[in-house]
């Protein structure tokens, strides 16, 4: 399958419907994926990026309808990770021995660490070019975008930036153009995408735009390595970028809990009452992180203003899908949000003391000292719970 973005510019990629867990089983794809390979044809031919390892055969078998692999000239790999990289083995048995693959030179550390080989690696820096004929591939190093190893490409002539995986999506659809599906569902994913696996990297992210603004270009799409190019008005994502890395946040409080006999959740929807009885215009969304997808849990926090966590005490600890819950948002290091824990216990009660500490050393700034309920909550604990709420509310302005 070949897919035109311009003349003489292809989409050689793969679209993974059945795809519903991502990094190992970090990330939920609830829409599927695409690992989105690019072939610049001119009097020099550029292959950019591959596809991840299952599909290697089927990615190689695919590109010889669409070029003899022999008459790559040049292999574009801008990150090493397995779902850009995996196909890399299959191509270079394929095409011409001593073929150049251009890279970061983390690029050829992170490469020679997962295939052990010693291509003809050309290392490149922010402003090298390679002549293709009548157009050039201009490189832009990218580290930590999300990878030290990440590099970008813009082609002259017809204005367009292989974004890599800024910008992407993991979304799985037949019409690859950002204009051709539904939008709900591409903002959707494209935010919880940034939520996820972009968030840490916020500074860099708004460092690099301006970098690339700088160079007043023009951008007639951007192709990034999952999910749709976009191609109408591609300037708005970067737009929507420039929003989420300046320590984004709307007027919502998440409240997240586990339980075990629900006391716990009890003492939630009571929080949430007394938040939504003092400031109605507040959006409050609670959930069940046991029960929920731990990704989108997250998406909602960093959509927030306001956490509050929540979990009874068990081996003077927390519950294990709030600790893994604690663990993610900590590596996401989310800014400027405020906090507080809260839940039930038994014997002795740490549940909160710890959440206070992990939410602390997230980086959230803790607002109101804990609420603990011993064993069920009663009328009298679920009336401080609402109360609770409503002084949590109120510590937001």
């Amino acid at each position: 399958m070949k897919f035109e973005i311009a003349p003489n510019v292809y989409w050689v990629g793969k679209i993974d419907w059945e795809l519903r867990k991502f990094h190992g089983e970090e990330y939920s794809t609830h829409r599927g994926s695409s690992y989105n390979s690019y072939l610049v044809r001119d009097q020099k031919t550029a292959l950019i990026d591959t596809v991840w390892l299952p599909f290697a055969e089927q990615f190689v078998e695919n590109l010889k309808t669409v070029i003899d692999p022999a008459s790559i000239d040049y292999v574009i790999a801008n990150h090493a990770e397995m779902d850009h990289s995996g196909a890399l083995p299959e191509l270079m048995r394929a095409i011409a021995p001593g073929t150049p693959v251009y890279c970061t030179a983390n690029g050829v550390k992170s490469l020679k660490g997962h295939y052990h080989q010693d291509w003809n690696f050309q290392v490149v820096k922010t402003g090298d070019r390679l002549d293709l004929g009548s157009r050039e591939l201009v490189f832009i190093e990218a580290p930590m975008l999300h990878w030290p190893d990440t590099m970008m490409e813009y082609l002259t002539g017809d204005a367009i930036l292989f974004s890599n995986d800024a910008f992407g999506q993991h979304y799985a659809t037949e019409h690859l153009f950002n204009d051709l599906v539904v939008q709900s569902e591409l903002f959707e994913e494209a935010f919880k995408y940034y939520a996820n696996i972009l968030t840490p990297f916020s500074p860099l992210v708004t460092r690099k735009i301006n970098d690339v603004l700088a160079l007043n270009l023009p951008v007639n799409a951007i192709c990034p390595s999952h999910g749709v190019i976009w191609h109408k008005d591609p300037l708005q994502i970067v737009q929507k970028y420039q929003k989420w890395a300046a320590d984004y946040q709307e007027n919502q409080v998440t409240i997240v809990y586990d339980t075990m006999w629900n006391g716990t959740r009890r003492l939630a929807e009571a929080i949430a009452g007394g938040i939504a009885a003092t400031d109605k215009g507040l959006t409050v969304k609670i959930f069940n992180i046991a029960r929920s997808d731990i990704n989108d849990v997250v998406t909602e926090i960093f959509r927030s203003k306001g956490v509050l966590l929540g979990s009874p005490t068990i081996n003077r600890g927390i519950l294990a899908a709030m600790g893994s819950l604690m663990e993610m948002i900590t590596g996401l290091k989310f800014k400027k949000k405020k906090a507080a824990a809260f839940g039930c216990y038994g014997w002795s009660g740490e549940s909160v003391k710890v959440l206070n500490e992990g939410l602390e050393k997230a980086g959230f700034e803790i607002v109101h000292d804990p609420l603990s309920a011993l064993w069920q909550p009663g009328p009298g604990e679920l009336d401080r719970a609402a109360a609770f709420g409503g002084e949590f509310v109120e510590k937001l302005h």
